[in-house]
């Protein structure tokens, strides 16, 4: 009986045009060639391999050659596919990608001026403008909505109208990398949320790296300090004049990251089939016990109904509709069953599961940042919960 050797057990990738799957064939070539040899050690040594940067752009993935030859724009469905198939090579990497193709990008796409986004999306897309999205602070995370302590003054300097902005942000994803970063601030006049694109060589703005982590080893995240800040008021976005405008960002971000989930969970399920197809226990394979092809099983069907989730979410966003409980639900599944699969994955390695050369613990460790950025399990049960019964249980 021929195997199965893929994760998408469904076929859900057929749903894609054929420039959509030629794009993301050249991707994992790309993957293949310049990323999948080096994580593990880079993952070890918590740095980032910033030799891979040059060959993602080069890739020009968000609006590739293949859909631009053929008339068609880049649909939902290739987004996300791009993010499953980078997450299945690494997390840090496609949160880095992310940063800018996701979260930056979403951000001055949902929150900029007509203007701004025609000037911008070119050159963000380009990867000619690199910018990261910074809200969370050392204090607020899950509280952020009502908690976030960043302030912004307007304030005339030299004759121009602008904004001094003071605080600080956390966990901040690339910062070191960015040329900008889009940092979300209350308003003193209105404390109301408005949000500041801040060149990262400005007067008066900190990034250091945090060291330490467990998890998302490669991914470089900093903490920011920012202190007598100051930008015009061509750097507010003019969209985002509260939190609600916020809000509508997270709506299409944690979709993204649902993708993430997804594609990590299929890494280290594929992971973890190939060592048990490798690996001779008792005069056999690993993969001819039972208790081993039912975890297989286990895995497989986790990862098949986060596609189909993700899958579902998107086709809906690619019609136009967009609710919080849907994105929060999708978010919330896909990060549960990454953290399911990911034990599982290590537990059919034995002991050998721990070891980086399997490639099921880099996945393994990975998952607990997946689990809690975004939104966190708890909070994004809460926006489901108050979808169902009507009623706020925040406080």
């Amino acid at each position: 009986m021929e195997p199965v050797t893929g994760s998408d057990l469904y076929g859900f990738k057929d749903l894609l045009s054929e420039p959509e799957r030629a794009a993301l064939a050249r991707l994992g070539t790309v993957l293949d060639r310049h990323v999948r040899p080096i994580v593990n050690d880079y993952w070890e040594r918590g740095e980032f391999p910033e030799q891979i940067v040059a060959p993602l752009i080069e890739a020009d993935l968000m609006d590739p050659l293949e859909l631009r030859e053929a008339g068609q724009k880049p649909s939902g469905l290739y987004g996300g596919f791009r993010n499953f198939e980078i997450g299945r090579v690494d997390a840090s990497v496609v949160t880095f990608y992310n940063a800018q193709a996701g979260l930056f990008r979403t951000t001055v796409n949902l929150g900029g001026s007509a203007e701004q986004v025609a000037e911008l999306d070119p050159l963000i897309t380009s990867y000619q403008y690199k910018g990261v999205f910074a809200l969370t602070e050392p204090d607020h995370g899950s509280d952020i909505a009502g908690g976030l302590a960043t302030s912004a003054v307007a304030e005339k300097r030299e004759g121009t109208d602008g904004w001094r902005i003071d605080g600080a942000k956390r966990w901040i994803g690339g910062a070191s990398q960015a040329d900008v970063l889009a940092i979300f601030a209350r308003d003193a006049a209105d404390s109301q949320v408005k949000c500041f694109l801040v060149p990262t060589d400005n007067s008066g703005v900190k990034i250091r790296k945090i060291a330490g982590k467990a998890s998302l080893r490669i991914m470089q995240n900093a903490d920011i300090e920012l202190d007598d800040v100051w930008v015009p008021d061509s750097a507010r976005l003019k969209e985002i004049n509260s939190f609600a405008d916020v809000a509508a960002c997270l709506r299409n971000m944690r979709s993204d990251v649902a993708w993430i989930a997804t594609g990590v969970a299929a890494g280290a399920y594929e992971a973890a089939r190939q060592y048990v197809t490798e690996r001779t226990q008792f005069g056999k394979p690993l993969a001819s016990f039972q208790l081993i092809q039912e975890k297989l099983a286990h895995m497989l069907s986790n990862v098949t109904a986060s596609l189909a989730m993700v899958v579902r979410l998107t086709q809906q966003q690619d019609a136009g509709v967009y609710r919080d409980e849907n994105s929060a639900m999708a978010k919330m599944f896909t990060a549960r069953m990454l953290r399911e699969t990911v034990a599982l994955a290590r537990e059919v390695c034995g002991g050998n599961g721990i070891l980086l050369e399997h490639n099921v613990a880099r996945h393994h460790a990975d998952a607990e940042a997946i689990y809690s950025y975004e939104g966190t399990h708890e909070i994004n049960s809460l926006i489901i919960g108050r979808a169902i019964t009507g009623i706020s249980a925040f406080r």
